[in-house]
């Protein structure tokens, strides 16, 4: 595991050339910041985010951000497109620690593996309940919990474990 000052001088240094670093189980993974059409995809899915009546009744916020880091227990550093919390997190001006309810994740050509194949392995190894990943191209909606994995195509509306729905 690199310690906190290195961690954020590589991040930084990502970040001016170009490029969004993720750390997953000590294996850099890296990607090209994204295009428009990823961040309209991303803004439209926030967009649509809403409680449902079983959020309310649970006290989910269904509290949105983009593009944040995360900082798993075991020291994966993640940055999902969208993370979903049912309360706004503590941390400010640091990774974040809590883990998402939800993730939701918009595909960028070239990095369909990371996307497709360890993001939601990884995500709901951590504990996030739902794992949201739309392929802008094809239209695919991969929707994967603990219990089972769904494919659909969009637009889909999507409930939520934690009480929140979207539209991807």
């Amino acid at each position: 595991m690199l310690n906190a000052k290195l961690m954020e001088d590589l991040i930084q240094r990502a970040d001016e050339a170009g490029v969004r670093l993720e750390i997953v189980g000590g294996l850099p993974l890296w990607e090209a910041h994204p295009v428009l059409k990823h961040q309209e995809e991303v803004d439209r899915i926030r967009a649509s985010i809403r409680k449902t009546d079983l959020g309310e009744s649970a006290g989910c916020d269904c509290f949105h951000i983009p593009d944040v880091y995360i900082l798993f227990p075991e020291g994966s550093l993640k940055r999902p497109d969208v993370s979903i919390f049912c309360r706004r997190p503590e941390q400010e001006e640091e990774a974040i620690t809590l883990i998402p309810e939800a993730v939701i994740e918009v595909v960028s050509r070239g990095y369909e593996v990371k996307d497709l194949e360890i993001g939601p392995r990884f995500y709901l190894q951590q504990g996030v309940k739902d794992v949201v990943v739309f392929d802008p191209y094809t239209l695919l909606v991969l929707h994967a919990r603990q219990e089972d994995v769904s494919r659909q195509v969009s637009p889909v509306t999507i409930e939520l474990k934690c009480g929140c729905r979207c539209v991807v």
